[in-house]
């Protein structure tokens, strides 16, 4: 069925074309924020804040988009392997693995999981 459409545009919306939400990557965006959230909270790091918020705000726009088109994931594959490269650079020289190898370990598995796909 069509919907009123102006000037010859279509403008319906067919929910059968919708994938499935992505949780995995909704719950990693969640644990990005979590943790920018935790570090501004025990050590008053606006730093630590502001990325947090900001890589969680790109990873839940990337998730969205996955789940609204599940070929759509080149977003969120670079987003991820950013946060990969700027995570596992501080765990280098570091070598805590609280937070920056957790994220950047997780990270990793994103960005394996959308490689697969990718690769697919």
């Amino acid at each position: 069925m069509r919907a009123a459409s102006s000037w010859g545009r279509d403008y319906s919306y067919d929910t059968k074309a919708m994938g499935s939400p992505d949780y995995i990557s909704y719950g990693f965006a969640l644990i990005v924020f979590s943790g920018g959230l935790i570090g501004y909270v025990k050590a008053g790091s606006v730093p630590s804040l502001a990325s947090g918020v900001a890589f969680a705000g790109l990873l839940a726009y990337g998730a969205y988009r996955t789940s609204t088109d599940p070929k759509d994931f080149l977003f969120l594959l670079a987003v991820s392997g950013i946060l990969l490269g700027v995570m596992g650079y501080r765990f280098f020289l570091s070598g805590k693995f609280m937070p920056a190898g957790l994220v950047a370990s997780l990270s990793l598995l994103q960005v394996g999981r959308l490689a697969f796909r990718l690769a697919a």
